[in-house]
């Protein structure tokens, strides 16, 4: 084998983990990051920006000690969470908003941490530049995604919502995830910038053929298409906004959701040809199932309409409440019923209740009635057409959108309500989630919102019908179906294992490099 040639040798380990900035400057820079990183996402939705905000945070990094990693990585969660969750505070107060951003802080803390360590020991792998330029950005990348991946899976079933991916609905980069999935895409993008910066840390342009890896990636990832899906015919969707007062707080009598959703929906009764009609997560505030009243107003909607249709409402079985999806058939009455699979913890229900009870009781005890996990199958057959669901924070739970696809599901009818968090971002950072969906199973979404943002969405992405925000209103679309899986839903969760284990084993063979070598940069 040849020696590596003089010219093609990188710095020593020592000089490749060199602080950038000094301390100060790198947390100035980490809580600067932070707040451009949330740039990148919607509802400003500067897609560039996220990339920005990513080498911000890796440049504060490099060559930090521990302590200087935690901090300058907890200083760029911090900054980023409580600006990027801000909705949270809305009706609730800073609590809320506090205790969720700052703990999620502590996953980009030692995700930090672990990704100084990895500029501290992966240049020990080899000598080669190659090592710098590939092997070393492909470690800290796969640190990155185990970070967030960690924080999508714990404590409570995690909180999945803030990851890379999620910036780039409206991007080049968007049809990726329909390749490899949200962590397959969060790993492209952090690649990229870290491959960069080291480009620019080994002064690669003198030697331009060096960036060549780099433009490949990007230019790859840029112009790859989606992958295409087959079409199967269309479905003709009635989709009711009822924009109702159907927030926590809201000021409401029994019925009054219900009244609402039914005077948007008069309108397009007469529309022909429907398949079904779509109403929202918790669009009926009377359990038609307990209710013979109201079953009866669901028997003629559905005459009336000549579809059945799919409401929402909170069920009982036992001493359990359940957040349920119905299909209602006049005549029939519930035919199928899908519970929310992901309740939210501290909103839907409160996890250790006695604990966090005596922490902050008044919060506590807003949450009187909690929901159980659901466990039937998010697919229902509607007269032939498989149609996939997920209710309001379902979507971004990766296996949830996989089962539905693998189960044969030809559309995406997804249901939500973020009344509670009118006149902010979440709603739109929600809808982004949506989007990526249709493009990452390869299946049209129909988001509907009891108040917006409601939108249908074709499995390219595109936007093909919406409502406007915080209106009544009704939409009759034609969607076209897809079979055919995506290779992100086949390879499913391998990819966030993968790449996990990929930034981890790559942080301990450097570790175990340096205590060969005999280095301690």
């Amino acid at each position: 084998m040849s020696p590596v040639r003089a010219e093609e040798r990188s710095p020593d380990a020592a000089s490749a983990s060199r602080p950038l900035l000094p301390l100060w400057a790198a947390v100035a820079v980490a809580i600067a990051g932070g707040f451009v990183y949330d740039l990148g996402f919607p509802d400003v939705g500067i897609w560039p920006l996220a990339f920005v905000g990513i080498a911000m945070a890796l440049v504060s990094l490099i060559g930090r000690g521990a302590w200087g990693a935690l901090g300058v990585g907890y200083a760029f969660g911090a900054a980023f969470w409580l600006t990027h969750v801000g909705w949270t505070s809305l009706y609730l107060g800073p609590v809320p908003w506090l205790a969720l951003s700052l703990f999620e802080s502590l996953f980009v803390a030692v995700g930090g941490l672990a990704i100084a360590l990895a500029y501290r020991w992966v240049p020990a792998v080899g000598s080669s530049r190659w090592v710098r330029l590939v092997v070393l950005p492909l470690v800290v990348a796969g640190l990155w995604v185990a970070r967030e991946f960690a924080a999508g899976t714990m404590p409570y079933g995690g909180f999945p919502w803030a990851r890379a991916a999620a910036s780039q609905s409206e991007s080049p980069f968007a049809p990726i995830v329909s390749w490899v999935g949200f962590t397959g895409l969060s790993f492209v993008m952090v690649w990229v910038v870290a491959a960069s910066i080291e480009f620019t840390r080994l002064q690669g342009w003198r030697r331009p053929r060096r960036a060549l890896p780099i433009v490949a990636m990007a230019v790859v990832a840029a112009v790859l298409p989606a992958w295409p899906t087959a079409d199967a015919g269309s479905f003709r969707v009635a989709s009711v906004q009822g924009n109702g007062p159907s927030g926590y707080f809201d000021e409401r009598e029994r019925g009054d959701v219900l009244r609402a959703q039914l005077e948007a929906t008069a309108p397009i009764l007469d529309e022909p040809g429907l398949d079904v009609v779509l109403w929202p997560e918790g669009g009926s505030d009377i359990d038609p199932t307990r209710d013979a009243t109201t079953a009866a107003i669901f028997d003629d909607l559905a005459t009336r309409a000549d579809a059945p249709v799919l409401l929402n409402t909170v069920t009982t079985t036992g001493d359990e409440f359940f957040n349920s999806s119905l299909l209602w058939v006049a005549a029939e009455g519930a035919v199928a019923q899908f519970d929310k699979r992901n309740p939210v913890p501290f909103g839907e229900y409160i996890p250790d209740r006695d604990f966090y009870y005596a922490l902050a009781p008044d919060l506590v005890g807003l949450v009187q009635r909690g929901y159980s996990p659901g466990t039937s199958s998010p697919v229902f057959d509607i007269d032939g057409v498989l149609a996939g669901l997920a209710i309001c924070f379902d979507v971004i739970y990766d296996d949830l959108i996989w089962e539905g696809a693998r189960d044969g599901a030809q559309v995406y009818l997804l249901q939500t309500n973020n009344a509670d968090f009118r006149g902010t971002d979440e709603n739109l950072q929600q809808l982004a989630f949506a989007r990526l969906r249709a493009i990452e199973t390869g299946r049209p979404v129909v988001n509907l919102s009891t108040t917006g943002t409601s939108q249908v969405i074709a499995a390219d992405g595109r936007t093909i019908d919406s409502l406007p925000a915080y209106e009544a209103g009704a939409m009759v679309t034609d969607v076209q179906l897809r079979d055919g899986l995506t290779p992100a839903v086949v390879l499913g969760g391998w990819i966030p294992w993968t790449l996990t284990v990929l930034g981890l084993a790559g942080l301990a063979f450097g570790w175990l490099r340096t205590r060969r070598t005999g280095r301690n940069p």
